[in-house]
């Protein structure tokens, strides 16, 4: 079945065991209406649209965008904790400027997040 969520506009096809309880879950945030998927619908893994492949191209600087935010620290206030520019957290937000482990261990000290997630998939 095809769930949309309403605001943010979310499709999402979802298949398997407990799909109603999961579907309910979603309900408590947001507006959602349900499509029964009909027989012989062409599926597409998440892994080949357009958006996956865009997302993933910079993981680890969406990452990072995303602890900064939710640490509540902005650029500056993050390469000041750093002690680099704000120019290059940045070039690292955007996926311009690689992660060395020395860096990858300081963002995720500041962070709190895990090193390991900030590893490159080569």
């Amino acid at each position: 079945m095809l769930v949309l969520v309403k605001t943010p506009h979310i499709e999402i096809s979802i298949r398997g065991e407990r799909v109603e309880e999961l579907i309910a879950w979603i309900r408590k945030k947001y507006d959602v209406s349900v499509v029964p998927r009909e027989d012989g619908e062409d599926l597409v893994s998440v892994e080949e649209t357009g958006f996956w492949k865009e997302m993933e191209k910079n993981r680890v600087g969406n990452l990072l965008a995303s602890a900064r935010l939710k640490a509540r620290l902005t650029q500056e206030q993050l390469a000041k904790k750093l002690g680099i520019k704000q120019n290059m957290v940045s070039d690292y937000e955007r996926g311009r400027r690689r992660l060395s482990s020395p860096m990858a261990k300081r963002f995720s000290d500041v962070l709190r997040i895990r090193e390991k997630h900030l590893m490159y998939l080569d």
